[in-house]
């Protein structure tokens, strides 16, 4: 079953019809890029309207839909809704800005509007599973990742700034095959490296500094999500303590990776290790998140989120242990949960390298 005849098969009934109006939604059920267009879903149809500036690619490269040139979306809109027998339109309430969804009800005054987020939770609950073929595009994103990050141990020495690390990382990902990077990059340094999106600046390494890199890029629209602290020369002891028990408390959450497990449990996991080695408090996010079309997905491992983890969702495991103006630790994996447990996407590694 293609996305599209996962939508269909989860709408109410017959008469009830879904607009997906949002940019990477329009994306996961078509599989093309545009910055506008209205994919209208009902049980038995799906069609991609969109504007002269993509029809005509639209209809080379969309999948699983017709793809009809859009003139007048309220003329257009009303008029299949009346052929299809729709009676009630759903809404991507989490997406979508409450002037557009009344323009939407203004269009089809006959239709009743779910404003509720009953579609944006069907979606959502479908997003939250990746396809084979997601998974391989985020197994090339996280691919070109690795392969940044061992490029950029052979640039990062003292008086090397954190904005110059960014700036070479991105250039390195654009430039082995990714579209972009799939979120602001962070390298940090020092005491920066306590702030957990922290910016990157002209700050200068230096001898004895943490450097946390949080990079990621995208591939065929889809996201990876990598962080690894490094050093830089020498390090205190305090230094190494803390990097090791945050090492420990990753390890320790994706030893027990597997479809059945609450986010929450294992959030709990490594936050349960941090707390009792005397740094409670000192992690203040959540454990990780889902990453697909956007690099923050549901579900997430945090203490509030109980979904249950199934086969084919893909999660970071990115524990922390951040001290205001001194320093800060993170390290995070993109894995995949499987049949029988958990597969690590991120091969770079782990043990603390010192530069």
């Amino acid at each position: 079953m293609n996305n599209i005849q996962k939508l269909q098969a989860a709408l109410k009934g017959d008469d009830y019809a879904a607009i997906i109006y949002s940019q990477h939604n329009r994306f996961y059920f078509t599989g093309f890029p545009s910055t506008d267009g209205i994919l209208f879903v009902t049980k038995q149809a799906a069609i991609f309207f969109i504007d002269s500036r993509y029809v005509e690619a639209a209809k080379k490269e969309s999948r699983d839909c017709e793809v009809v040139l859009l003139t007048s979306l309220k003329k257009q809109l009303g008029e299949l809704a009346s052929k299809q027998g729709v009676k009630t339109v759903g809404i991507e309430a989490f997406d979508l800005p409450v002037s557009q969804a009344e323009s939407f009800r203004s269009m089809l005054p006959d239709v009743k509007m779910d404003m509720s987020d009953a579609l944006s939770k069907i979606i959502s609950k479908l997003r939250m599973i990746k396809t084979p073929d997601e998974v391989k595009s985020l197994e090339a994103a996280q691919a070109i990742t690795d392969a940044a990050f061992e490029h950029i141990l052979t640039v990062i020495k003292p008086g090397v700034s954190e904005r110059d690390i960014a700036l070479e990382i991105e250039y390195f990902m654009k430039k082995n095959g990714a579209s972009g990077p799939s979120f602001e990059l962070i390298t940090v340094s020092g005491e920066n490296t306590s702030r957990p999106h922290g910016v990157p600046g002209n700050r200068k390494l230096r001898e004895g500094d943490f450097l946390t890199m949080d990079i990621g890029d995208v591939v065929d629209g889809y996201c990876s999500d990598m962080t690894r602290t490094v050093a830089i020369g020498k390090i205190s002891s305090e230094q190494k303590k803390v990097y090791d028990i945050v090492l420990e408390a990753q390890l320790a959450a994706e030893k027990v990776l597997s479809p059945g497990k609450r986010c929450c449990d294992i959030d709990r996991i490594s936050r349960d290790i941090i707390d009792n080695a005397g740094y409670r408090g000192c992690f203040g996010h959540g454990l990780g998140h889902s990453v697909g079309l956007l690099i923050h997905e549901d579900p997430r491992f945090s203490p509030s989120c109980d979904v249950i983890l199934e086969s084919g969702m893909v999660m970071t495991v990115e524990p922390g242990i951040y001290l205001e103006g001194k320093f800060g630790v993170r390290i995070e994996d993109m894995t995949l949960i499987t049949e029988s447990g958990s597969m690590i996407f991120t091969k770079s590694p782990k043990e603390l390298i010192t530069l």
